[in-house]
């Protein structure tokens, strides 16, 4: 082959295009205009012996780039010419003999067929941070080389040393991998372990962080048993992605548990959460929903800061999407944020979720929701089955690019002798100091109904006394009994017109009042109070029932 004739298409020369033009002055005119003699001189002088790039030969010039350069010619890729730094690196290889033979470590980084694409089609392509046999990384760059009579044509082959580059960008991937899973680790770990079961309802929940290539962000979810029956369901997503993400997702969420053990009603949870939020980090922000859960109202209370509508699901199959009220996200501050209701009966479904379930780049986000919605109408079974097939549906895989979180919560309708489990029972508290013992035989007669053993029905009779004592004698009108089973304990609640809370103290000899609260603390497995929506309070108390 002839390599002169090859050399004018290597990329950095080419030929002359016309000869060089002598600029002489006259000697006449030396030292005329502005140009000063020492400049003319040098402008008539012969030019120093610097050649030109079209001057150099083109072989000397490629035996000492530092780079890998070969050329291979016809379809079979023969070698042409290999330059001292491929020699290098790859030993030297018999001129004429086919690359696939020849040159191995083409082969290996598969090289070929991108060298029988650029003979055909005459464009250069390159190949990127391909870590060779000699153990270095190199990116190829294949350039066409043919003239009008060469009907096979060739390729030349530039291979630029890139390994301390392709270094660096592993350690900063290496670093990044380290930080996502020092962030995955933060993220579970804050999240429960264990999710509590109450009493009435079933509960299931699922968190799956984004794909390698996505930071975690600071989705949470947590369930929170109040007492008395009652339940707090929460769903948060702190804006932003890492460790900083998840360190706030966890003190917002332990915020959550102290506030939801004041039982205040969920817009005042919120409204507690807003100023801790601003308090933590001035630039971050979060979505939250708190829900709670009384099975004698057969409702779900919730307060909405920014997050995304919950969905429920009744026992026909109707699915019910709660808009409003939302106020903003979590973090803003001066926002009042107001409570909103939405049945929750026997045989419904309920799902609290993250954006990362619903939000696509190329979707609306009332088109996740509603597409969530048609998943949730026709997803049955358990909790931990819904949440799974809701999951599926939403097309969410190992490598989703956002962190998805769900909470699913059933009320299960019950029928037969499990129904005999969960029972309710209550009483006017009418007239004066009659009430009383009008309340301790009315709970007498159901905690018999109910077939408790002799010395929890004596235990709940003492509570009920004690409780209903102590509205008649520190509350108002309207008052209320309300007795309640459940497969696990026995539930007593009183409720009154007056909105002052309770407490417990202890009384001196003298006293002839004060230990009620005392009492039923002392015989109960827990007590507690709260204020009621419309004005007053519920103070109520509960025992655990023996297993079997």
């Amino acid at each position: 082959m002839n390599f002169t004739r090859w050399s004018a298409r290597l990329p950095g020369t080419q030929r002359r295009a016309a000869a060089r033009t002598e600029h002489a002055v006259p000697p006449d005119r030396r030292g005329e205009g502005s140009v000063p003699a020492a400049r003319a001189e040098q402008l008539t002088d012969d030019p120093l012996g610097v050649p030109a790039v079209d001057e150099l030969p083109a072989r000397d010039v490629l035996d000492h780039v530092p780079a890998l350069v070969a050329l291979v010619h016809g379809p079979d890729h023969r070698i042409a010419y290999l330059n001292d730094a491929y020699t290098a690196a790859f030993g030297a290889r018999p001129q004429g003999a086919p690359a696939r033979e020849a040159l191995p470590e083409l082969a290996e980084l598969g090289l070929l067929p991108l060298l029988d694409q650029v003979l055909r089609s005459g464009k250069p392509r390159t190949l990127k941070s391909r870590k060779a046999l000699d153990g270095r990384t190199y990116t190829f760059t294949c350039t066409p080389v043919a003239e009008n009579d060469d009907r096979d044509g060739g390729v030349l082959l530039f291979a630029t040393d890139v390994t301390d580059h392709a270094e660096a960008a592993e350690r900063l991937r290496a670093s990044e991998r380290s930080q996502r899973e020092t962030a995955v680790t933060l993220q579970r770990s804050l999240l429960p372990q264990e999710l509590e079961q109450p009493d009435d309802l079933r509960i299931a929940a699922t968190y799956q962080p984004g794909g390698t290539e996505a930071a975690v962000g600071g989705d949470w979810y947590d369930v929170i048993t109040l007492g008395g029956g009652r339940t707090a369901l929460v769903i948060g997503d702190v804006m932003g992605r890492g460790v900083r993400a998840a360190a706030v997702m966890g003190q917002l969420r332990t915020a959550v548990r102290a506030y939801a053990r004041l039982d205040l009603p969920p817009h005042e949870v919120l409204q507690l959460l807003d100023g801790l939020a601003t308090e933590i980090d001035p630039n971050q922000i979060a979505t939250c929903v708190y829900a709670v859960h009384d099975p004698n109202e057969g409702r779900l209370v919730y307060a909405s800061a920014g997050h995304l509508p919950i969905l429920v699901r009744d026992e026909s199959g109707t699915v019910l999407r709660t808009d409003e009220p939302t106020g903003p996200p979590l973090g803003t501050g001066g926002w009042v944020h107001t409570s909103g209701s939405v049945p929750l009966g026997p045989g419904s479904t309920a799902v609290l979720y993250t954006d990362g379930l619903v939000e696509r780049r190329n979707e609306d986000l009332d088109e996740g929701i509603a597409a969530l919605e048609r998943a949730l109408a026709g997803a049955t079974g358990t909790p931990g089955v819904v949440c799974d097939r809701l999951v599926r549906s939403a097309g969410v895989t190992a490598g989703h690019d956002d962190d998805v979180a769900v909470l699913v919560l059933q009320h299960p309708a019950r029928t037969g002798p499990d129904g005999e489990l969960f029972r309710n029972a209550a009483l006017d508290l009418l007239g004066g100091i009659e009430a009383a013992p009008r309340a301790r035989a009315f709970a007498s007669g159901v905690l018999t109904s109910w077939r408790f053993p002799a010395d929890l029905h004596d235990l709940g009779v003492l509570a009920t006394s004690e409780l209903v004592a102590n509205s008649l004698q520190h509350g108002t009108p309207p008052m209320r009994l309300r007795l309640r089973r459940t497969d696990r304990r026995l539930i007593i609640e009183v409720t009154d017109g007056d909105d002052h809370l309770p407490r417990r103290r202890r009384a001196e000899p003298g006293d002839e009042s004060g230990r009620g609260i005392a009492i039923v603390a002392t015989i109960a497995s827990g007590w507690g109070s709260r204020r009621t929506p419309g004005g007053g309070k519920a103070v109520w108390c509960e025992f655990v029932l023996p297993k079997g």
